[in-house]
């Protein structure tokens, strides 16, 4: 990018004194750890629930994929509520909602209500499309050479998530017998009361209405191929590893395998996910968006072949360990490459569309995984990753040959 291509972003980005890029990025990275601990908990408990829940042993996932199903139906919403009243706002309707999914879980397992237990994962949806946007919000702000570092060391929070969560649900779900896991959303409501009072504290710049009046016309935007491609790889990175990760745990229980096996695959699934972030962003930097998102590409296709060699609890294990850090590549490289492909005062609509369109397609592959797993069995899960990997490699590869120049230079 040019030095005044570069003056000009920095022109119309309300900049932050080094110390309020600091206090945010730490409380964002606080507030990543606690509300990951919120989607931890959903995909640790939410199929095994539905499967004792559910009248039909079928939609034992459903309520996992009406999880993902709240966060692609809320993205849109809660961006614009961002764009009205400013980021903040949305981080406290955000964890708003996330106090609701632990208070209505806990009461849908006590009444024994599957439906109720399906609207509490949407609200956990709710919560955690507003947590999507954590990543960008820790890019505010920052000059651009350091965005990209910025995003990387909030998603970096998750490693906490992942210990969290799990143990969370390992030391309350018998404490309320015979109400399994009723505790344990308790004490997830709890904790996304946490996470709102460290959020509050955040300070974040709003481009004025005029500014934001007048960005480009997203159809404009959308014709960049480096945005479509991002918008691809991310959503397969995130389809797949919803796609995996949601059977997992119930795949391991039909294998015969304690439910504390899978929540400790479950806990390593996630640190492998987000521990990566403290430096995905130098490898960025060095390497290119492009090429951190084909390894990690690459990675998950690794962890479907692990997972196809068999059903010990080392396989599984090591096959979400790779998918976690496939994923964290794949969707970090990614996201990297939105933040290229827009102006400041065009972000919060754009990243809002590039998640909406990433979890809408997530929500198709959630339904699709409760079936193939309930009909086919594990194998048939990870064969079918397969398909989609290959179309994210093949317009990532069409892109790197026709990209003539940098998107960012184009803005």
């Amino acid at each position: 990018m040019s030095h005044p291509e570069t003056a000009a972003l920095e022109e119309i980005t309300p900049a932050l004194s080094r110390r309020q890029q600091r206090g945010n990025i730490a409380r964002l990275t606080v507030a990543q750890a606690l509300a990951g601990a919120n989607s931890v908990v959903v995909y640790a408990t939410g199929a095994i629930v539905g499967n004792v829940l559910a009248p039909d042993k079928s939609l034992a996932t459903l309520p996992i994929s009406i999880f993902v199903v709240g966060m692609a139906a809320c993205i849109l919403p809660m961006g614009r509520l961002a764009r009205r009243y400013g980021r903040r706002m949305a981080f406290m309707a955000g964890t708003g909602c996330g106090v609701l999914v632990g208070l209505l879980s806990a009461l849908a397992v006590v009444l024994g209500s599957f439906w109720l237990f399906c609207l509490a994962t949407f609200f956990g949806g709710a919560y955690a499309a507003v947590v999507l946007s954590f990543r960008f919000a820790a890019a505010d702000g920052v000059e651009p050479k350091m965005r990209a570092r910025s995003l990387s060391f909030v998603m970096g929070g998750g490693v906490a998530a992942g210990v969290i969560g799990p143990q969370l649900v390992t030391y309350t779900m018998d404490f309320w017998q015979p109400y399994t896991f009723a505790i344990t959303y308790l004490v997830q409501a709890a904790v996304a009361a946490l996470s709102a009072i460290v959020l509050f504290g955040v300070c974040l710049p709003r481009p004025s209405a005029s500014k934001e009046a007048g960005g480009r016309p997203l159809s404009l935007i959308l014709r960049q191929p480096r945005f479509v491609t991002a918008i691809i790889c991310a959503a397969v990175s995130y389809l797949l590893m919803n796609f995996i990760m949601t059977s997992a745990p119930l795949a391991m229980q039909m294998c015969g395998h304690p439910l504390e096996m899978a929540n400790l695959g479950m806990q390593w699934h996630v640190i492998a996910m987000y521990l990566p972030s403290f430096f995905t962003g130098r490898l960025i930097t060095r390497f290119g968006a492009g090429r951190v998102v084909t390894a990690g590409l690459l990675m998950i296709a690794i962890s479907a072949m692990i997972g196809l060699a068999g059903i010990d609890v080392a396989h599984f294990w090591l096959s979400l360990i790779l998918l976690g850090v496939g994923w964290n590549f794949g969707f970090v490289g990614a996201s990297a490459m939105v933040l290229e492909c827009h102006r400041p005062e065009e972000a919060t609509r754009v990243q809002s569309f590039n998640d909406f369109i990433v979890f809408g397609t997530m929500a198709i592959g959630s339904f699709a995984s409760g079936n193939l797993l309930a009909s086919y069995g594990w194998d048939m899960v990870l064969w079918v990753s397969f398909a989609p990997l290959i179309l994210a490699v093949i317009v990532l590869s069409v892109t790197a040959v026709l990209r003539p120049a940098s998107s960012v230079e184009r803005l």
